[in-house]
Formats: C-alpha cells, sequence, structure tokens
C-alpha cells in the first residue's frame, strides 16, 4: 500500500513523502491515526502543500523544544537496584522508569515511547536519548548501581562513617571556641 505522509512518523518518514507501508500497517495505524492518507492523484497534487506546511510546523516545535533539550541533554539518572554477584538485575531498568525519573528532575512531561532505549538489565552506565522530535534527540546518562552501595561502588555504610569522622573532627572545633569566648566574658 502506498501513502502520503501528513504528518512526521518516526522510523518512517516525514510529512509530504510518499511511502510503501505493509497494508495492516497503513489501514490500521497510519490512516486511522490521522498520520498518512492513501496515495491517489487527488492527494499527490496536495503533496507539496503538505510539505511546505510541515516544514513551518517543525521548525516552530524545534525551537520551542530547543530549551527543554539543551535542559536535558547530560542529565545523569542513578537508579539502585538489586542485582546478583555477576551484576545482572533481578528486575530491569523500564523506559517508563526512566522517564518517569526524568520527568522529576527536568519538570517536564516525558512520556515512555519518547524514550529511545532497551530495558537495561545489569549495572554500569548506559546512554539513552529521548526523542523530543525527529530532529532534538538529547542524550541522557543513566547509573544503575547495587542497591545498598553509592554510585561509584563503595558500600552506603562507608560513605555514612566517613561523613560521620567528619562531622566529629569539625564539631570539637566549635565548642572549643565557644569555650574561648566564654573565658574572655
Amino acid at each position: 500500500m502506498k501513502v502520503l505522509l501528513i504528518k512526521d512518523v518516526y522510523k518512517l518518514g516525514r510529512a509530504g513523502e510518499v511511502k510503501k507501508v505493509a497494508d495492516g500497517f497503513g489501514r490500521n495505524f497510519l490512516l486511522p491515526q490521522g498520520l498518512a492518507v492513501l496515495a491517489t492523484p487527488g492527494a499527490m497534487k496536495q503533496a507539496e502543500r503538505i510539505k511546505a506546511q510541515a516544514e513551518i510546523r517543525r521548525t516552530e516545535l524545534n525551537s520551542e523544544l530547543k530549551g527543554l533539550a539543551d535542559q536535558i541533554n547530560g542529565v545523569v539518572l542513578t537508579f539502585a537496584a538489586k542485582a546478583g554477584e555477576t551484576g545482572k538485575l533481578y528486575g530491569s531498568i523500564t523506559t517508563a522508569d526512566v522517564a518517569t525519573a526524568l520527568q522529576e528532575k527536568v519538570r517536564f512531561e516525558v512520556k515512555r515511547q519518547q524514550m529511545d532505549m532497551q530495558p537495561i538489565r545489569e549495572l554500569g552506565e548506559f546512554a539513552a536519548h529521548v526523542r523530543l522530535t525527529m530532529d532534538l534527540m538529547p542524550e541522557i546518562k543513566i547509573i544503575v548501581h547495587r542497591e545498598g552501595e553509592s554510585a561509584d561502588g563503595a558500600p552506603a555504610e562507608e560513605k555514612s562513617k566517613r561523613k560521620g569522622k567528619k562531622a566529629e573532627e569539625a564539631a570539637p572545633a566549635e565548642p572549643a571556641a565557644e569555650s574561648t569566648e566564654a573565658a574572655e566574658a
């Protein structure tokens, strides 16, 4: 089946292009969603107009989302997960998990369908892309570490002990200063 795309369709093409697609894909998805029309001679006459309108819409959308793309680009998300001895997770970090964490961090609604990644099933650092438009795809960094450990691999207990020692070292210095002030008065 040949269709004329009315809107940009990810991994298929841009508006105004004529594409040959599977009958079921066209009949069950593209046509009902209003993403395409059948490539008839009458529709082909409108292809240039559709392409020009889509180009205007695309540039407007890109300019609107440029600030958001800059804000999202380089964001680091950290997840704590249960994992086995070999580093394999007992569950997985899915697109929904990443979208929710990103949404909390940047305060902008990001849908799981916009995440361009495979489910994460092991410990480590991963990169994922957020598909805002066909042209704007900022990259984020995802760090998955074992539950009970910090992101750098040290156990959380050791970090809290280090922080505790630093607090203890700083604490005696303050009372000493207060006692000298009391002695002067």
